[in-house]
């Protein structure tokens, strides 16, 4: 499940942004993941849940980071 909006972070810590950031840097890093596994499998219902995969983890990053 991604995140599908952006988040109003205007009243958050320093320290509480740089955890925002490395999710964000962790969903980005799944999402690269999760789109390689995809092109390595054969089932077409594992690769169709991988894909889902990838563009979730992408769209939750690109929200987070849009949020800072």
């Amino acid at each position: 499940m991604a995140l599908k909006n952006t988040l109003n972070l205007s009243n958050v810590t320093q320290q509480e942004l740089n955890s925002v950031k490395e999710i964000a840097l962790g969903h980005l890093t799944m999402s690269s993941k999760f789109c390689l596994y995809e092109t390595q499998v054969q089932e077409p219902q594992l690769k169709q849940m991988l894909q889902q995969s990838c563009t979730d983890a992408k769209t939750t990053a690109t929200n987070l980071i849009n949020s800072l």
